[in-house]
């Protein structure tokens, strides 16, 4: 079977139709944040994370757990890691922290971090990507360490029968992700299944759409509100 190619060439084939157009705007209404991703400025975050897997020996044989996503599954943050991995040819296992101690390379959320897997990476979530101070042994503030890695990168091939997200919920091949239809909407998200989120915003990639990320409890008001602000659909 002809291998599927990496990710790194939607984003970089979106960024040319319309890269300073926002792809991606997270809502955390707790606190009243709001930022903005362009199609660019994701991947150039999936670039730096891309090349930070791979200077840490991550490929297509790896096992990368990702409980960051099961942690906060509307974070923009969390949802840069899958598609870095698909950029190396790489499928992530979305499980809690407590299955992933086998894993190659785990990466937590902010709360309680701790040693987890052969690599543990810790991820603030914060809505800037700022880092996370004073990591114990054995952790590695992901933040910090991608933003030292270059901007560039090119992207492994996959096979198109290997998994690339495998839950409790449900396992999507890379034939499966690429198949998936391009979204034109600009649409409202308020997801409790990360699948939901990082699907959406593979599909807005595809096509011409965008997506608002509502992270955390939210009001019917809030959310006619944001919808409203924003010109979205709810999804």
């Amino acid at each position: 079977m002809t291998a599927i190619p990496p990710a790194h060439d939607l984003l970089a084939a979106r960024a040319r139709r319309s890269g300073g157009a926002p792809l991606l705007t997270h809502y955390r209404p707790a606190s009243g944040e709001r930022v903005e991703l362009s199609a660019t400025s994701l991947a150039n975050w999936a670039d730096k994370a891309a090349n930070l897997l791979d200077g840490l020996g991550v490929d297509e044989g790896s096992e990368v757990a990702l409980p960051v996503l099961v942690e906060r599954p509307a974070s923009w943050m969390g949802l840069v890691l899958p598609l870095a991995c698909w950029q190396r040819g790489v499928g992530v296992r979305v499980v809690p922290r407590e299955e992933a101690s086998g894993a190659d390379l785990v990466v937590i959320g902010p709360d309680a971090p701790g040693p987890v897997g052969f690599e543990t990476l810790a991820c603030s979530l914060h809505p800037w990507g700022l880092a996370l101070p004073g990591m114990p042994d054995g952790v590695t503030d992901f933040s910090s360490s991608a933003m030292a890695e270059p901007d560039a990168h090119g992207g492994v091939p996959a096979q198109p029968s290997a998994v690339a997200w495998l839950s409790d919920a449900r396992d999507v091949t890379f034939a499966g992700l690429r198949d998936l239809e391009p979204l034109d909407e600009r649409v409202l998200l308020t997801p409790d299944d990360p699948w939901e989120a990082v699907s959406t915003v593979w599909r807005a990639a595809s096509g011409q759409g965008s997506v608002v990320l509502v992270d955390g409890p939210a009001d019917a008001d809030q959310l006619a509100r944001i919808a409203h602000d924003e010109r979205a659909v709810r999804f």
